[in-house]
């Protein structure tokens, strides 16, 4: 189990902000299944459009929990610098065709901040935990968390000594990620928790260890618990279900947008940048006059690749060194990772630098020179 957050580099950026975080679980009345096909094919397309016009100010992360749990069906993980952008994301969400349909059963603020408990296995240190960039695990589990008074009032050195104990069994399941954030005087819980993970057994077998910490005497409450599965925004909106949509999901496979993620004078040769695309987090680079786009954190231990050093089209990861071929979409060249890093088609236009999902045959046009 490994943190996935992180703080600005070492190479004299300024230090990072702190972030706000939202979990943000809906339900759907079954009413909305019951509309024609064409007035639901209206509104997807409408709340699609409302998630990309806040993504530029937001990672925006959507889940299912479709057949998973009986009071939520989607989620949405948002993750901004700042607070405004929750109510402007909730306002464009519930102004779509499907707001009316919706409830919210739950929903859960939270904070980065350094952990007050060090964790002596930890290479980079407490301070990474400030930013949070969520990795590409197909599955999610979250719940709130609230510890007993007594807790606070113990000895810090009896604390760490526990959470010691807490962090090595953690170790013992890389699969697992954390991403721990914080509600005190936000909402009525202490933490919010959320492990990403593509192995939902290890998450259990996880959680049972640590039922076994002297720790666990000190919780007073870790529920309701979210399973929640990982898809597009699209493809969260087409697991509701509904007479007449498997056609929408053919055609909507077909749909590959471009998003002005920079400009180019943002981009001189040998300069990287990141920008949201979509509500997912981009790392661009100007490799000898060619620009790429790569999934901005290292899948091995979601190092910053933005503040990774290029010689060629070699990327070098700065936290532990895998390396990646931009040329080759991203290929691995050297571990720890084992998988590549997600690589989006790039092309220019009209002094931007734009950025797709997916590849686009005949369009990339990723050369300045």
């Amino acid at each position: 189990m490994s943190d996935v957050s992180s703080t600005g580099g070492s190479n004299g950026a300024p230090p990072a902000t702190r972030q706000y975080v939202q979990f943000a679980f809906y339900k759907v009345d079954a009413a909305w299944r019951r509309l024609p096909v064409t007035v639901r094919e209206a509104a997807k397309r409408e709340v699609e459009e409302a998630v990309a016009s806040c993504s530029e100010r937001m990672q925006v992360r959507a889940y299912s929990l479709v057949g998973i749990r009986g009071d939520a069906d989607f989620m949405f993980w948002r993750i901004s610098d700042d607070l405004a952008p929750f109510q402007e994301a909730a306002t464009a969400l519930l102004s779509t065709g499907i707001g009316p349909y919706l409830s919210t059963p739950y929903s859960y603020l939270a904070m980065t901040r350094k952990s007050v408990y060090v964790d002596k296995t930890e290479r980079e240190g407490p301070s990474r935990r400030l930013r949070l960039t969520p990795g590409t695990a197909k599955y999610l589990f979250v719940y709130p968390f609230v510890k007993t008074r007594p807790w606070y009032v113990l000895p810090a050195e009896e604390r760490q000594k526990m959470m010691d104990i807490h962090i090595r069994v953690g170790r013992k399941y890389p699969t697992v990620k954390l991403n721990t954030t914080y509600s005190f005087g936000l909402d009525d819980q202490e933490f919010v928790v959320a492990f990403e993970t593509d192995e939902p057994g290890d998450f259990l077998d996880l959680v049972m260890e640590l039922r076994e910490a002297e720790s666990s005497l000190y919780t007073l409450r870790d529920t309701p618990t979210f399973t929640c599965v990982a898809t597009t925004v699209r493809g969260m909106l087409d697991a509701l279900g509904a007479p007449g949509d498997r056609v929408a999901v053919a055609a909507s496979a077909q749909d590959g947008g471009w998003s002005r993620a920079a400009s180019v004078a943002d981009l001189p040769e040998g300069a990287a940048t990141t920008a949201y695309v979509g509500g997912e987090q981009v790392a661009l680079f100007n490799a000898g006059g060619t620009l790429y786009a790569v999934e901005a954190r290292c899948t091995h231990g979601s190092g910053p690749l933005v503040e990774a050093t290029i010689e060629g089209s070699v990327l070098t990861c700065p936290w532990h060194e895998s390396q990646f071929d931009l040329a080759a979409g991203c290929a691995v060249l050297r571990g720890p990772a084992v998988r590549p890093p997600r690589a989006y088609a790039v092309r220019v236009r009209d002094g931007g630098v734009w950025v797709a999902a997916a590849a686009v045959e005949g369009e990339a046009e990723p050369t300045l020179a």
